[in-house]
């Protein structure tokens, strides 16, 4: 008796989660039928790069001086700080003056996969930068892609050049990778630089696809497709390719690669894009070398000398997620972590005696 009484009320609790779980899904699937015309919130997140950095340097010194000197450092910072505060207030009043104003640096950091999937942030990012950016003010665009799609990648190199288009100073950092599609963003920059073994070209273009025809035709299989337009559909998985389609294929691929070419030159027109667009990437030095970059450094040090001259911002736009898409997600683990709790509970040696 014992036993069912045990039994049957880890049935019941177990009954009573899972019905809520059901009751609590079915509310959340409800409410997102009712919003799904609603687009999701989304904020820009900003972080100030200069101030990071004053509280690193602080806390070095902090640690490894001796309690006099920090005490000194202190007081000469504080002294530096009035200045620079007076300074600001003189250039302020002068409004008319932006050559006063010390420039910003907007830093926007970019990981791109092979849909480029990051260019709605990206979007988002540079509109954020453009609706308070100011004259004198410069992005930076710390890029890391080994490229793509076509038509993703060319919607992000058009992203960057709304920042030029804008008349801002536009600066692209390699610290690993930025090739083809990467590269075609890179190239829209007033300034490019990269690390000494940062991957940099691969300008050209593929396309490949297996075929399972002779496998099917082997197993008896047909496979039949229908197109209006002879050429809607060049190569194909499951059917048979003739000469004509993979000829025709090549020819879309050699146009591809000519637009890359050309919009390659139309942004870095001292390169010769001839002799760098053959497919083939070079680390950061050789780079340099054949004009695809213009110098040899890392991001690291580009904002920490940035910093020295104004201040930097780091710009990140993120997607809220709905509470229908966060909740799911903590009730199971809550689930988990109930169910798990009773199971240790029941003293299963007990029951089964």
């Amino acid at each position: 008796m014992e036993f069912l009484s045990e039994y049957g009320l880890f049935l019941i609790k177990t009954v009573t989660i899972v019905v809520a779980i059901i009751v609590i899904i079915g509310a959340m699937v409800n409410s997102g039928m009712k919003n799904k015309q609603h687009q999701k919130a989304g904020h820009v997140l900003i972080t100030n790069l200069s101030d990071e950095l004053q509280e690193l340097e602080d806390d070095i010194r902090k640690e490894t001086l001796s309690k006099e000197d920090y005490k000194h450092y202190q007081k000469q910072k504080k002294e530096e700080e009035k200045a620079e505060a007076k300074l600001k207030k003189k250039a302020a009043k002068n409004e008319s003056s932006n050559s006063e104003k010390q420039p910003r640096l907007f830093v926007i950091d970019f990981e791109g996969d092979i849909q480029a999937s990051g260019v709605e942030n990206l979007r988002e990012e540079i509109t954020a930068i453009l609706s308070t950016a100011e004259e004198n003010d410069e992005v930076l665009v710390r890029l890391e892609s080994a490229g793509g799609m076509v038509h993703s990648y060319g919607l992000a190199a058009s992203q960057l050049s709304r920042v030029r288009n804008h008349g801002l100073k536009l600066h692209v950092a390699v610290d690993k990778v930025a090739a083809s599609g990467g590269y075609m963003m890179a190239c829209v920059a007033d300034n490019v630089i990269a690390a000494p073994f940062a991957i940099i070209g691969s300008i050209g273009v593929i396309g490949q696809l297996p075929n399972f025809h002779r496998l099917l035709k082997h197993n008896k299989v047909d496979f039949e497709q229908h197109t209006a337009g002879e050429f809607k559909r060049t190569l194909t998985v499951f059917g048979e390719n003739s000469d004509k389609a993979r000829e025709k294929f090549k020819e879309e691929l050699e146009q591809t690669h000519q637009l890359f070419k050309r919009f390659i030159h139309e942004n870095r027109a001292s390169l010769d894009v001839d002799k760098v667009a053959t497919g083939e990437h070079w680390y950061g030095l050789e780079a340099k070398e054949l004009g695809l970059v213009d110098d040899i450094k890392t991001s690291d040090d580009f904002v920490i000398e940035r910093c020295k001259i104004g201040e930097a911002f780091k710009i990140k736009y993120e997607i809220k997620k709905p509470l229908s898409e966060r909740l799911p997600i903590s009730v199971m683990n809550s689930f988990q972590a109930t169910m798990t709790d009773w199971l240790h509970k029941i003293d299963f040696h007990k029951m089964f005696k």
